[in-house]
């Protein structure tokens, strides 16, 4: 018979409970994931009571309220707190998403956050994200053009130009679609996955790039980009309404014209 082993620190236990203050009304469980790379100790799931009345109306809101009132050990990242920068992504209620844009009362019952899912953990609510940005990197993700651009101006575009950019030009790398993804989860290391090819499509739509076909060259792997199966979930996940599917899609076709 086959005995599997479950890899180290695979197991959650239950943590502390911080209970509201006395004369608390309005109170919510927040079922947070903490685990602390120094100590060696399995994860584990804090729960902290709020009284909402006493606490902003977003999810992230809470984690500040937490980590200055509650428990300053809790580490998570957050920085514009407008679902600009990206940072806060998380797990939340099941759903990758902004903790900065995710109202509360959206949530029924315990709020529960984790870190986005199938990333190395490097404390509590923060991922890893080396690799994924090593692979945005090599997609080389800015204006690429041989010919001199003109003096003192812009390069100029069309509005029918312009146009094609958006849907992509708004992504800000949060990676809640990625990290959705059920084929990043299980080739993450040779697949790019929805974000990185959402922008490489926004540089190959741009009439402003000249290295369409060493873009295009690029992409041309068995894993990079045709490890797509269309499952949706990053168009479902993304928190700017963004569709990563559709630019993934696009890709593919160009694939095959230039082929043909």
């Amino acid at each position: 018979m086959a005995t599997f082993t479950l890899p180290k620190n695979s197991t959650i236990g239950q943590g502390q409970v911080f209970k509201a203050e006395p004369g608390a009304k309005d109170v919510r469980a927040f079922k947070i994931y903490r685990w602390d790379p120094d100590t060696g100790d399995n994860p584990r799931t804090d729960t902290y009571e709020l009284d909402l009345a006493q606490t902003g109306p977003m999810v992230l809101d809470a984690l500040i309220k937490i980590k200055n009132e509650v428990d300053s050990t809790l580490t998570f990242r957050r920085s514009c707190r407008e679902g600009i920068c990206g940072s806060c992504a998380m797990n939340i209620d099941g759903l990758n998403t902004l903790a900065c844009l995710k109202p509360i009362e959206d949530v029924k019952g315990d709020v529960r956050i984790s870190p986005l899912p199938h990333m190395p953990v490097m404390k509590d609510l923060v991922p890893d994200l080396s690799q994924i940005y090593a692979q945005y990197r090599s997609i080389e993700p800015w204006l690429k053009a041989d010919t001199p651009a003109p003096p003192d101006e812009e390069r100029r575009q069309s509005k029918e130009e312009r146009a094609k950019l958006d849907g992509m030009w708004e992504c800000i790398l949060c990676f809640c679609c990625s990290t959705s993804c059920p084929s990043y989860w299980w080739n993450g290391d040779r697949y790019l996955g929805p974000a990185v090819l959402l922008a490489a499509y926004r540089w190959i739509a741009d009439s402003r790039d000249e290295y369409t076909g060493e873009r295009l060259d690029n992409l041309e792997d068995p894993f990079r980009l045709y490890r797509c199966h269309t499952i949706m979930n990053c168009t479902r996940a993304c928190p700017k309404g963004l569709n990563p599917a559709e630019a993934i899609g696009k890709i593919k076709t160009l694939m095959v014209e230039r082929q043909g």
